[in-house]
């Protein structure tokens, strides 16, 4: 393990406090003076932080407790994977664009986009920003770094996002003003200027974990790979200096650990709480609980491609057999809402018009008899990998004997189950965290989509999201994504039945967290409005 600084400003704490505050140093400060410190803290908070507050206050140094990658950790933010990985990265970096709420593009460095009639080529302008080194962010700098994404000797995260831009054609204009050229018409342009990983770096940036330099509201100080990375404000930030004084990301891997230092006063967030935690000490004024809602998908895989899935009348039982409002109460003990066998609601171009599909067992039974299905047997594969998998499967089982179905549960490793369900199986359990419905299509549901779980393959949806790509309209484009939808809804592979919470837990004195960001949006884990009261 090593540990690499740059020089603190004034009062600013080095990595060093915390070696190794594991899951045992964490709940030894977690006892009775460390809450009856908390809960001493001025005002009763409010539903969800920073709401009704009044003006933000400047200062302070605020710990944020994330699960982390050990000692193989970087700042590198083109290689984050992790929760932890994308929160530095967000505070040190900056994009071209990110998701909104609705998991829309947002203007970030890019000031303006605008396509030509073709939507082939698209003319984006940089606002006026600056480097922590004081050079400004160019055209060059954007070309540079989308270059480096895209490097097939690397294994970038964004790299498969940028695949649409034909970076060889794409040039600069000016200083600020770039010429993306794609390789085909991509209406959805801004996601891929938003895409996750998307982060500009400088040009001939090289040591990022000694002395990462981005354009985001947090500059370097220190990092201890697996320990502690501290930043301090950036006063220089376009989008206008952090309220904090500094920021410091400690590594917590178990959930005990990050709860037990947030009630032991020694951090003031703590990210990825389970229900249960947060059924436990929600309004009990120790801590903060906020809910980030519509943040996870969750839903089973049904392989469309082999039997018995293979027959859209099975898979429409399937929808059937699921009563969602159990599996929302058992699996997430309520902290969610229920599904409608389509991904991103509350997302833009999310087909909210279908009817809610309702549990209905004599339906579901038909139609197995139609399929020729009846006393059927399949395999439910799932694995504690993530939380709710190996309780909704349960509850399904219990669910599909109901229709005459037996569901037998195989729990599998938690190290290999993403690859396992990808290639093999019939059935299984799945979540997925928020992205544009655009990418979901594009990434899971296409003929050749890399990570199409449902071997879900046909020809004439491809031809439709094409059409949806080349509608410069939003209207029209949004008409034909809802027509994709409502054939999903009817005979699609995933059988979505709930959205879950995405839980955050604060001290008593932070404000500014915001509650209507889902997991991978903008606002998610932006500390750069948060404030200490």
């Amino acid at each position: 393990m090593h540990e690499t600084s740059a020089t603190p400003s004034p009062g600013a704490p080095g990595a060093h406090r915390f070696p190794g505050l594991g899951r045992r140093g964490f709940l030894a400060a977690g006892g009775a003076a460390g809450l009856g410190a908390l809960a001493g803290c001025a005002g009763t908070p409010p539903d969800a932080p920073g709401k009704g507050d009044g003006a933000p206050r400047r200062g302070g140094r605020l710990r944020a407790a994330f699960a982390g990658g050990g000692a193989g950790e970087t700042l590198d933010p083109h290689l984050a994977n992790l929760f932890a990985d994308v929160a530095r990265a967000k505070a040190l970096y900056d994009k071209l664009a990110d998701y909104g709420p609705d998991l829309s593009a947002r203007p970030r460095l890019a000031a303006s986009w605008e396509p030509d009639a073709g939507l082939t080529r698209w003319q984006v302008t940089l606002r006026e920003a600056v480097f922590h080194d004081g050079r400004p962010v160019t055209a060059q700098d954007v070309l540079h770094s989308y270059r480096r994404i895209t490097d097939p000797e690397k294994a970038f995260r964004a790299r498969a996002s940028l695949e649409p831009l034909d970076l060889r054609a794409s040039r600069a204009l000016g200083p600020r003003t770039l010429e993306f050229v794609l390789k085909r018409p991509t209406a959805e342009f801004p996601n891929v200027l938003a895409a996750f990983g998307a982060y500009i770096v400088p040009e001939g940036a090289a040591d990022f974990d000694r002395a990462p330099v981005g354009s985001g509201p947090f500059r370097f100080v220190s990092f201890a790979p697996g320990r502690s990375t501290v930043l301090a404000r950036n006063d220089a930030y376009w989008d206008g200096a952090p309220h904090l004084d500094e920021l410091e990301f400690v590594v917590a891997n178990e959930e005990s650990a990050r709860v037990g230092a947030l009630l032991g006063g020694q951090v003031e967030y703590a990210h990825e709480l389970n229900p249960a935690t947060a059924r436990a000490h929600e309004g009990r004024g120790r801590i903060v609980i906020v809910r980030l809602r519509n943040s996870a998908m969750q839903s089973f895989v049904m392989k469309t491609d082999r039997p018995p899935f293979d027959d859209p009348r099975v898979r429409q039982a399937f929808f059937l057999i699921a009563d969602r409002e159990e599996l929302v109460n058992g699996a997430l003990s309520g902290a969610g809402e229920i599904g409608n066998d389509l991904f991103g609601k509350g997302y833009e171009y999310y087909a909210s018009g279908l009817p809610q599909r309702q549990q209905d067992i004599g339906r579901a039974r038909a139609l197995l008899k139609e399929a020729g299905a009846e006393g059927l047997r399949v395999t439910l594969d799932t694995s504690p990998v993530a939380a709710g998998f190996t309780e909704a499967a349960t509850v399904f089982r219990d669910q599909a004997a109901k229709a005459g179905v037996t569901v037998t549960v195989r729990t599998g490793s938690k190290d290999s189950y993403w690859k396992d369900i990808l290639d093999s199986g019939t059935l299984a359990s799945y979540r997925s965290g928020a992205m544009p419905i655009e990418s979901h299509i594009s990434q899971r549901l296409l003929t050749d989509s890399t990570t199409n779980a449902t071997r879900w393959r046909h020809k004439d949806f491809d031809a439709l999201y094409r059409q949806a790509q080349s509608t410069r309209d939003p209207g029209e484009r949004a008409a034909v994504y809802t027509r994709m939808q409502r054939r999903l809804h009817a005979e699609g592979g995933f059988l979505v039945w709930g959205f879950a919470d995405w839980i955050i837990g604060c001290a008593r004195n932070v404000r500014g967290v915001d509650a209507e960001a889902p997991a991978n949006s903008l606002d998610w884990a932006r500390f750069d409005r948060v404030w200490l009261a």
